[in-house]
């Protein structure tokens, strides 16, 4: 998840492509850089670190020329650096690029044998060497910018330049975003909104599948194969502040409905479909190596631990190892045994988290077996773990997670599908169905943002309760936790998750009319059970909000309110589950005045122990 700028008319382009990817550099701050054609010819700066590296970089070493196209990096593919930061250049080609592309490897191989040479790290490189294998046979710039994305598999949202046609800026997207504003004598292209809405209102959202050359002062669209478009602009009357959070109130919000797109980007390129296996690139082990793996810790602090809790449930019932699950600030206290035979696994969104990183580091000390799944690249956790899993969550702003969490679910999931190919605990057909699952997820998960305003109005009805119990069996009673957590984080209201068979330990003395309980019950191995839990809250009183599968009239019946979700997989229920209880927490949140992006008392990333 990147920020781009791309711009084409009468001003100076390096003061309006910096001042739009200051708008946007909450989308990446790894590195950031900006390409300028003056004179036929591109000049490229571009920087390790935050914008105001850039920045102070152009003061020493300045761009001129009115077109340009600028890029703010959230690193997938090569570490944070100068060298792997955008734009990349092949030849007379100049590209800048957000999303991922998939078949990059393949791609790269055969460019390097036609005598390309490569600089960065990236996927994005392949881009412009591609594009420029193209113009050795197809002098038409726009016509070779689409023989090179037609061979393109993943996602992406490009701009690119050619120092040969300096006229001619190219930009096209296939599942990144994409905007081009309309100008007085101008044109503008970006990833988001604010990063051009100072100086033109007029916007046209571009499709899947579309690009459009600007050129003469002309905006002409079509499709990546060719079809003319007459695309129509659309007036946007949002405030700055509300453009930088894509139309939402809150960051937290917006990183909610980003989370399908999240989960696609967490499982590209990654899934082998006809082996019913998983690629882990930056995993290194062996097949033999994780099938010697006899136990594993996975060590985590919280919501990452709630997370951590549903993968027990994957890597036991799929891959029939033991797996105990450790607070991350407890796990060097205890004097913990672990051996060579010993994965011990650490989850964190930023890769700083004090505590766990303390824990990797006693985990190698004592000869285990370490891997982590985190969020940002090049981080602390990641460079010192002997393998990882990334998340492409991109930034995530809210202190309260959202994406992260259920793409540390999905990372969970895709681990365990390839230790239990390695151990042969999952075989091909077994896989296959994992995998066709966790594709269709997304998707689901677009069906259940739908139920937003639902869900509002069932927080509007319980905002003013002073407690919240929340209960599940199985893999769903670490949700549970994590909807009791999400609560307790931004509304300050007190909220306790348990287990629902446990309930009748102790939790059921607090349950009365006064007290809303939040039942997990979609329709699983565990229902009738759960079932029978929320009898027990009904016949005491309780206010039952459940959240069970589509159709459910059984639930529906009992319950005083009932939040549906589509039915799926028993195994990524979790993942489906957690998007109301976010929605919930965030619309009891904003009801009760609080401050959802920044509560009280928390950061987002906890660097002391």
């Amino acid at each position: 998840m990147c920020g781009i700028v791309g711009y084409i008319g009468g001003q100076e382009a390096t003061p309006v492509i910096l001042e739009g990817l200051k708008k946007l550099e909450y989308r990446g701050y790894d590195s950031a850089g900006i390409a300028t054609l003056s004179a036929g010819e591109a000049a490229i700066r571009r920087s390790q670190g935050k914008l105001v590296n850039l920045e102070n970089l152009l003061r020493e070493q300045p761009l001129s020329g009115s077109i340009g196209i600028g890029h703010t990096r959230w690193a997938t593919h090569g570490r944070p650096s100068e060298i792997n930061a955008h734009p990349h250049k092949a030849g007379s080609v100049v590209v800048v690029h957000n999303g991922i592309i998939e078949n990059y490897l393949q791609l790269k191989d055969l460019l390097v044998q036609e005598g390309h040479i490569f600089k960065s790290e990236t996927d994005t490189e392949v881009i412009s060497h591609l594009v420029e294998e193209k113009l050795k046979c197809e002098t038409d710039f726009a016509k070779a910018v689409q023989l090179a994305l037609a061979e393109l598999r993943g996602a992406y949202a490009v701009c690119i330049l050619n120092d040969q046609q300096p006229d001619t800026l190219i930009a096209a997207k296939l599942g990144s975003p994409m905007v081009v504003g309309l100008g007085q004598g101008e044109f503008l292209v970006a990833s988001d909104i604010p990063a051009i809405l100072a100086h033109t209102r007029d916007m046209v959202f571009m499709e899947d599948g579309e690009m459009v050359v600007f050129r003469a002062g002309k905006a002409v669209f079509s499709t990546i194969s060719g079809t003319l478009l007459d695309k129509k602009p659309r007036h946007i009357d949002w405030s700055p502040l509300m453009a930088e959070k894509g139309g939402y109130k809150h960051f937290m919000l917006k990183e909610i409905h980003e989370q399908p797109r999240a989960v696609r980007d967490t499982i590209a390129g990654r899934l082998l479909e006809g082996e019913g296996d998983v690629y882990l690139e930056d995993l290194p082990f062996s097949d033999r190596q994780l099938a010697g793996v006899k136990r594993m810790i996975i060590v985590a602090c919280g919501t990452s631990w709630h997370a951590a809790l549903v993968g027990k449930f994957f890597i036991e019932g799929h891959c029939r190892i033991p797996v105990e699950v450790d607070i991350a600030s407890e796990f060097r206290y205890r004097d913990p045994v672990v051996d060579e035979h010993t994965l011990v696994m650490v989850i964190s969104q930023s890769g700083e988290t004090a505590d766990t990183l303390a824990a990797l580091r006693e985990a190698k000390s004592r000869g285990a077996m370490n891997m982590a799944i985190c969020n940002v690249v090049d981080s602390s956790i990641a460079r010192e773990s002997s393998g990882v899993i990334y998340t492409h969550a991109g930034p995530e702003i809210g202190v309260a997670s959202t994406k992260a969490f259920v793409t540390q679910l999905t990372a969970l999931y895709l681990f365990t599908i390839r230790l239990g190919r390695a151990a042969c605990t999952i075989d091909s057909h077994s896989g296959q169905r994992m995998i066709a699952a966790l594709k269709n997820a997304p998707t689901l998960l677009e069906e259940v943002l739908k139920l937003n305003g639902s869900t509002e109005k069932i927080a509007r009805k319980y905002m003013n309760a002073r407690d919240f119990l929340y209960l599940g069996r199985g893999k769903n009673f670490p949700i549970a936790l994590e909807g009791a957590l999400k609560l307790k984080e931004i509304s300050y209201i007190h909220a306790e998750g348990y287990p629902a068979g446990e309930m009748k330990h102790g939790p059921i003395a607090l349950i009365d009319e006064n007290v809303p309980v939040v039942m997990l019950v979609p329709r699983n191995s565990a229902y009738e059970k759960t079932l029978s839990n929320m009898e027990e809250v009904i016949a005491r009183s309780g206010r039952v909000i459940a959240l069970c599968t589509e159709g459910d009239e059984e639930v529906r019946a009992r319950a005083e309110d009932t939040i549906e979700i589509p039915s799926i997989d028993e195994d990524l229920d979790p993942l489906l589950l957690s998007v109301p209880l976010q929605l919930l927490a965030y619309h009891i949140a904003v009801l009760k005045g609080t401050d959802v992006d920044q509560p009280r008392n928390l950061a987002k990333s906890v660097t002391v122990e």
